[in-house]
Formats: structure tokens, C-alpha cells, sequence
């Protein structure tokens, strides 16, 4: 959308660390699904037991095809986990299991930044969606002399700016599901201290890529931001 200059200064730099952030991910994950924790433990049997600890016996632990696909949906009651994590005694299996039990545990206390995630999905999506269209839209018209159009362009803005809201909510929800995992982790004694390390680091490295997420929209939306105070200037 408007590739010029302005999408090489903000943009780029901003996909660049995404990609190393996605690069560092799939390196540490990699790594670590090699290595078996001593105790033999599955990713399924350690979220399992998470769930349990905590009351939450009637959620589901299913198995999803794909890798990294891992979730929890909060509609259906199931943790969802993928083939290299579900069946796996690896100690990146039983760190990403243990997440995403965590999730369940936030929906279970009703932990207000993951209540607050839900909550705006819909408006994201539908900002998201009008931005893809209010921006050019708005853009164009204000270039070609239309006073009012870059107004269009604005409330586009608003729209996307939506993602960046939903981005920044995601990041206490997803570190306190770290933070809850290593915890249930340490309190079970699923591994031990060398293969809590390497649990740990898997999870630090998958928080790094939300974290490039909103550097990523934070630097679309000033992109934006220039683009639109120029149309604007041209019109006066």
C-alpha cells in the first residue's frame, strides 16, 4: 500500500526485526524439541496436569496438525496442540504445553488483559478491515484536491491503530501465561533445572515475536501518519 520512502524508513526496519524475531523462535524451538526431559513427560500430560492442579479438569487437550499452531480456545474448552508438541517429551513440548494451560488458568480467574483481549477482537477485525480500504482511499482523494478526504484517511487510521491496541493487550496476557507456566513447571517438578532453562528460553523466544508485532504496527502507523500530513499539506 503506497510503497515509497517513507515505507523503506519506518516499515522495513520494523519487518526486518520481525523476521529475526521469527528466525530466533523457530532456531530456539527447534533446539530444545530435540531434547527429552528426564522424567518422560508428554506435552499433552504436562498441560493435563497443569489443568488439573488448577480445577479445570472438563477442558479438552486435543492434538492439531501443524507446527507452532499450538492455542487455547476459550469457546470450545480445549487446549489445542500440535503434532511436534502433543505427543513430544521434549522440554520445549512441555514449556509450550504448560503455556498454553496457562491461557486457560487467565480464562478461569478471568484475568482482566486476556478478558480485554476478547473483548476487542471484533472491533479489530473490523478496523483492520475499513483501514485496508479508508487509508488508500482517503490518500488519493486528498491528492488530488478533495478537501475533506484525508478525514477518510483518519478514521482509517483509527481503524488500524486497532491492531496495535489488540497487539499491546497481548503482550501482558502472553507473558503472564509464561510466567504461570514456568511456575506450574518449578511447583511440579516436570523437569529439572538444566531443562527448565531450556523450557524457559523457548518461551522467551516465542514472546520476542509478539513483541515485533507492535514494533511492526507502531511503525506502520506513524508511516501512515506522515503520509496523511503530507496529503493534507498539499491541499492547503
Amino acid at each position: 500500500m503506497f510503497f515509497d520512502m517513507t515505507y523503506v524508513y519506518f516499515v522495513l526496519p520494523a519487518l526486518f526485526v520481525a523476521m529475526l524475531a521469527q528466525i530466533r523462535v523457530k532456531s530456539v524451538y527447534a533446539k530444545y524439541s530435540k531434547i527429552p526431559n528426564i522424567r518422560g513427560i508428554t506435552g499433552e500430560q504436562a498441560a493435563r496436569r497443569v489443568l488439573d492442579a488448577n480445577g479445570l479438569g472438563h477442558i479438552r487437550v486435543e492434538r492439531i496438525a501443524g507446527n507452532l499452531t499450538d492455542h487455547y480456545d476459550p469457546k470450545e474448552d480445549v487446549i489445542r496442540l500440535s503434532d511436534g508438541v502433543f505427543a513430544s517429551t521434549s522440554t520445549a513440548a512441555v514449556g509450550v504445553a504448560c503455556h498454553e494451560a496457562g491461557h486457560a488458568v487467565q480464562h478461569a480467574l478471568e484475568y482482566f488483559p486476556a478478558k480485554l483481549r476478547m473483548a476487542i477482537i471484533p472491533a479489530t477485525r473490523i478496523g483492520s478491515t475499513l483501514s485496508m480500504f479508508l487509508i488508500p482511499i482517503g490518500l488519493i482523494l486528498a491528492y488530488i484536491g478533495y478537501y475533506y478526504a484525508v478525514t477518510i484517511a483518519y478514521i482509517g487510521l483509527v481503524g488500524y491503530a486497532l491492531c496495535a491496541v489488540f497487539q499491546l493487550v497481548t503482550l501482558p496476557t502472553e507473558f503472564d501465561a509464561s510466567r504461570r507456566a514456568v511456575t506450574a513447571i518449578g511447583d511440579s517438578g516436570f523437569l529439572n533445572e538444566e531443562e527448565m532453562t531450556g523450557a524457559k528460553r523457548v518461551l522467551s523466544a516465542a514472546a520476542l515475536t509478539y513483541v515485533a508485532a507492535l514494533f511492526v504496527s507502531i511503525m506502520t502507523i506513524l508511516r501512515f501518519l506522515v503520509l496523511i500530513s503530507n496529503a493534507s499539506g498539499r491541499r492547503k
